[in-house]
C-alpha cells in the first residue's frame, strides 16, 4: 500500500510541536457476584488495572474538550466510517468532535508494513514521538515495542501534565528555558491544578495482518485506543472487551458494556487527582456502578 497525499497531510502534523493478576476465567454473572467466586468490584478493578497504562509516574490522560480524527490509506468509505465512528464515541463521553478540516491529532494511517512504517515515523525529523521525557508517554520500551511489534494494531500516546487554568505546560520539556509555574489558587489534598491531556495518538493498521476481524469490530478496536491509554500488553482474556480482538479468545462485534463503561467513567472522573493510583481507582468504581446500573435494568 503507498503512501498517500493524504499521509504527506498528516505526517505534517506529526511535525508539530505538541501543545502546552490474573483475569477471570469464567465471567458470567449472577448480581453482584461472578460465578467463580470473585466480587464484580474486584473484577472490575483488575480490568481497569489491566488495560491502563498511563505516561510514567502520571495519572490516565484523556482528552480536553476536542478531538479531531484522521483517517488515510483506507478506501474513502471506509476512512469516512472509520472517523465519524470515533467521533459517534468521543460524542457519548463528552468531547466535541472536530470539525471537518481540524488538524488531526489522532492519526490513523493504514499500510501493509506496519513495523517499517513506525520505525520511519519515529525516526523522522521533527515527529517527536519521544519528548525525552517519561512523564509524556510509556516510555523507551514501549516505543522500541511500538516500532518492532508485529501486531495488526499498534499505537503511540503523547500525554502532557498541564495546568488546567492556563492549558500551559506543568513539566519542563526539551528546549525550555525557565521551568514552568503552575498558580495554585486553592489548596487541596485530594485534586491538583494539575491535569493529564492527551495531545496526540498515533495508530498503525497492518492491513496484512487483520485475519478474520470484520471493519467494525477493527473500527471499535481503533476508538477504544484513540480515546484511552490501553496497555499494548493487557491480558485481557476472560473480560468482555473488544480488546480481545486479536487474541484467540473470542472478540465481541463491537465496543462492549465493559469498554463504554471504562471510556464513560475516564471522562466523568475528576481528572485532577493528586495520587494517580486514586483515580484510576475512581474509574474502577463508576465501571463497576455502571455494570450494575445495567443489570438492574435488564432484570427489570
Amino acid at each position: 500500500m503507498s503512501m498517500s497525499l493524504g499521509l504527506v497531510a498528516l505526517l505534517a502534523a506529526l511535525q508539530t510541536a505538541p501543545a502546552p493478576s490474573q483475569p477471570a476465567q469464567d465471567e458470567s454473572r449472577v448480581g453482584d457476584i461472578v460465578v467463580n467466586g470473585r466480587p464484580l468490584d474486584d473484577l472490575v478493578n483488575d480490568f481497569v488495572s489491566e488495560i491502563s497504562r498511563p505516561a510514567s509516574r502520571r495519572g490516565l490522560a484523556r482528552w480536553h474538550q476536542r478531538v479531531c480524527v484522521g483517517v488515510v490509506n483506507l478506501p474513502a468509505a471506509h476512512a469516512q466510517y472509520m472517523a465519524d465512528r470515533i467521533s459517534e464515541v468521543a460524542a457519548e463521553v463528552g468531547l466535541q468532535p472536530g470539525e471537518p478540516g481540524c488538524s488531526p491529532r489522532v492519526i490513523i494511517i493504514a499500510t501493509d508494513n506496519g513495523a517499517a512504517l513506525a520505525t520511519s515515523l519515529v525516526g523522522g525529523v521533527g515527529a517527536n514521538f519521544n519528548l525525552r521525557t517519561h512523564q509524556t508517554d510509556a516510555g523507551s520500551r514501549a516505543l522500541r515495542d511500538f516500532q518492532a511489534s508485529d501486531r495488526p494494531v499498534r499505537w503511540w500516546h503523547t500525554s502532557l501534565p498541564v495546568d488546567s487554568e492556563t492549558g500551559r505546560a506543568a513539566i519542563r520539556l526539551p528546549g525550555d528555558d525557565q521551568p514552568p509555574t503552575v498558580n495554585v489558587f486553592a489548596a487541596s489534598r485530594v485534586n491538583s491544578q494539575v491535569r493529564d491531556d492527551l495531545i496526540r495518538v498515533v495508530i498503525i493498521i497492518d492491513v496484512e495482518k487483520l485475519g478474520d476481524s470484520s471493519f467494525e469490530q477493527l473500527t471499535d478496536y481503533v476508538a477504544l485506543v484513540s480515546l484511552a491509554q490501553i496497555d499494548a500488553d493487557a491480558q485481557t482474556q476472560g473480560y468482555d472487551t473488544i480488546m480481545n480482538l486479536f487474541n484467540g479468545s473470542g472478540a465481541p462485534s463491537g465496543l462492549t458494556d465493559w469498554d463504554l463503561g471504562y471510556l464513560q467513567a475516564l471522562y466523568a472522573t475528576h481528572p485532577q487527582r493528586i495520587n494517580p493510583n486514586s483515580l484510576t481507582r475512581s474509574v474502577a468504581s463508576d465501571v463497576a456502578r455502571g455494570i450494575r446500573s445495567g443489570q438492574t435494568a435488564a432484570e427489570d
